[in-house]
Parts: C-alpha cells; sequence; structure tokens
C-alpha cells in the first residue's frame, strides 16, 4: 500500500511572485478539527503577483506544497527575497524532515527509505551550498546560533556539522566546485548515519553512557559504511555514496592514529572530507547550546581544540578553520583541557572538561581541578 501524500505549510511571503511558480499551492479546506482534505489552489507553471498572495491569505490560514515537491521548493528560495537566516532556517527544516524520514524507528529500516531519505537530504545540501556562498565559517557561526534547535541531537548536530563542513572545505579550497563542496555537505550531514543501527536510548541520553554502551555506539561508523557501500543504495545525478561512505566511516579517525574504529592515520589514510568532518563536528559539539547543557565560549572553544591539533584534528587544516573564526585571540587566564573520554558523537550534559590552573603559590603547581564550565564552581 503507498504512502498517503503529505504535504507542509510554506510561509506567504517565501512564494515566489511575478515568475512562474514551480510547485503547486494547496490549502486544507476541511473544517472538521483534527481531519485534513487537501485541494489545489494554485497550478505550477503559473504566475503569482504579490496582490493575489496577499488576497490567498486573508481568505485562508496557511498554504501548502506537497512533500514530494519539497526538493523544487527548496531551489526556489535561492530566488526568493528571504533573508540568508530565513532561507537556512527552511534548509534546516527540510533536513530534519529527511533525517527523520531515514531515523524513523516506527517503520521498518529498508535500502528504499535509505535512497529516498539521501535524495532528499542531497537536495538540501546543494541548497545550503548555493545560500553558504557568500558566507565566512565565523558569520555562519553567528548565524548557526540564530537558529532553532530541537532536542534530538542526532539531528541538529548534523545539519550544523553539514553547513560547517561547506564552509571550512571552501575555506582550505576557494576553488571548490559545488559538486565538490555538496560531497562535503554531503558527508557532513549523513556523518553519524550509522545511528540509525543504534537504540535510541543510547543515542539520546545526555546523562553519560556505560562502558558498554559506549561500545555499542563506536560501531556507528561500521554500520554506516555497511549501508552505503552494500550495493543496494543508489542516488542520481553525480553524487558518489563511495567518498560520502569514506567521510561516515572515517570522521573519529585521529590524525595521530588513536581514533576509531580502525586507527587510520594522518593525510595519507585518513580522506580530506573526514579530517575537516572531524573539525566540525568537534566545533559544534562544543560551542552549539542546546536544551539541557552549557558551552564554552569561542575563545576557551578555540583554546581547547589546539590542543588536539596533530592529535585528532588534521593541522594544517585546523589551521585554516582558525584564522576562519573571530574571537579574541591569546591567553585567557584559564586553560580547558578536554578528558580522554570526549566524543563528539555523545549528547553531554555538561562537557567533560578539567581547567588547568596556574599555580598561584609553589603549592599549587601542577595542580588540575574539576570545573563545571558552565557554573565555573570547583569540585
Amino acid at each position: 500500500m503507498e504512502d498517503k501524500v503529505s504535504f507542509f505549510s510554506v510561509r506567504r511571503d517565501l512564494i515566489l511572485v511575478d515568475q512562474p511558480l514551480p510547485y503547486d499551492l494547496y490549502v486544507n479546506s476541511s473544517v472538521v478539527k483534527g481531519k485534513e482534505k487537501f485541494i489545489r489552489l494554485f497550478h505550477a507553471e503559473g504566475t503569482l503577483h504579490a496582490a493575489e498572495i496577499e488576497r490567498f491569505h486573508a481568505k485562508y490560514y496557511q498554504l501548502y506544497v506537497s512533500e514530494d515537491q519539497r526538493q523544487i521548493y527548496l531551489k526556489s528560495l535561492i530566488k526568493s527575497s528571504a533573508t540568508d537566516l530565513q532561507k537556512t532556517e527552511i534548509i534546516k527544516d527540510s533536513a530534519l524532515s529527511y533525517l527523520t524520514h531515514i531515523f524513523d524507528n516506527k517503520k521498518e529500516f529498508s535500502t528504499e527509505i535509505l535512497t529516498q531519505g539521501i535524495e532528499g537530504c542531497r537536495s538540501v545540501v546543494e541548497s545550503m551550498v548555493d545560500v553558504l556562498d557568500k558566507h565566512s565559517i565565523d558569520s555562519l557561526r553567528g548565524m548557526i546560533g540564530n537558529l532553532s534547535f530541537h532536542d534530538f541531537y542526532t539531528y541538529d548536530h548534523s545539519i550544523n556539522v553539514s553547513m560547517y563542513c561547506i564552509s571550512i572545505y571552501k575555506a582550505i579550497n576557494p576553488k571548490a566546485t559545488r559538486k565538490e563542496l555538496t560531497h562535503a555537505g554531503l558527508g557532513g550531514l549523513l556523518h553519524d548515519l550509522g545511528k540509525v543501527k543504534i537504540p535510541t536510548h543510547i543515542l539520546n541520553n545526555p546523562g553519560g553512557l556505560s562502558d558498554e554502551e559506549y561500545k555499542v555506539i563506536k560501531l556507528h561508523p561500521d554500520y554506516g559504511l555497511d549501508l552505503l557501500v552494500s550495493g543496494q543504495c543508489e542516488v542520481s545525478g553525480d553524487i558518489d555514496l563511495k567518498i560520502v561512505a569514506r567521510v561516515v566511516h572515517e570522521h573519529h579517525e585521529n590524525f595521530d592514529g588513536t581514533g576509531y574504529p580502525r586507527k587510520l592515520k594522518g593525510k595519507d589514510e585518513i580522506h580530506l572530507l573526514a579530517r575537516v568532518c572531524t573539525i566540525a563536528d568537534f566545533f559544534d559539539a562544543i560551542t552549539t547550546k542546546r536544551s539541557y547543557n552549557d558551552v564554552l565560549s569561542i575563545q576557551d572553544a578555540m583554546n581547547t581544540m589546539r590542543k588536539f591539533r596533530g592529535i585528532k584534528l588534521d593541522p594544517d587544516i585546523f589551521d585554516i578553520f582558525d584564522q576562519h573564526v573571530r574571537y579574541v585571540r591569546g591567553d585567557t587566564g584559564k586553560q580547558f583541557k578536554l578528558l580522554d573520554s570526549f566524543d563528539p558523537t555523545l549528547p553531554y550534559a555538561k562537557l567533560p572538561l578539567e581547567e588547568i590552573r596556574k599555580f598561584e603559590k609553589e603549592m599549587d603547581f601542577g595542580k588540575i581541578k574539576i570545573v563545571d564550565p558552565v557554573t565555573k564552581k570547583k569540585t
């Protein structure tokens, strides 16, 4: 039995005017609460004018587009008069829709669901590439801070990582093609794809995991690789799933060879886009506010990440990233160290930080104190 056609609401100020509309517009004609009956109000390829949209708004509570035309709607956003923040918010909502489709535990997972989800994710990333074209890493950081967030860490984090991957790759390769940037963004958006095989109670637990649960979490790069290269998943267009699969599989490999799952090392063994993703993954995990945690300031975050330069992080890519993030450089008087247990995969309620304090007295030399990064209270 085929799935029922679904619809999503659209803002009237983001509907194209004075040019052919590439999608159909619908209204919900049902007057019964809880029931929906969508009828087509305006056919694709017709031209709407602002006055007509205002008349629609006066008569109908909400306008809709069918889900099977979401990709067309996304592409049309670039031509609209919306701000980049508005466009990005809509792109993020679409990404959430596709990620939810992939991770929906109410449906039996299938290759068809994965293929449809990846096709949608590709269109989302292409829209990201277009919107972020004139944005620096730093302006993107500001925009991410203004976006709404949800409590399922995997979704929001993956979307942010995708955008950072696009911006970081553009910074290290200013002549990058749209195709290359799309691969960077798609790798970031799907980097935690293997989590689809991890129980939800483990994925969404900000309270900390047992050793056994963490062993389960560490299987997600292998799971993701298998899903993408099993030969059953195909994506139209010129997307190379083998490249995306390497990002998915290698984003937890450390530059010094101490990562997982294969302990790959350096530029020769870890794919460039995976090394980009590692930095994006790390940065978003310690700087983006969630409902259940607080985060480091940009200065403290960059100082903390710098300690992993050449260890977890590719030193050359980090240096370029560092140059594109605006913050006050220098010694703040505080030095934070992330514990070895830190893993961007996990939704921490409190980051596992140590504050290494400069000794004030001779007897304090070398002393390390555990500090809550939010309250600054010593423990």
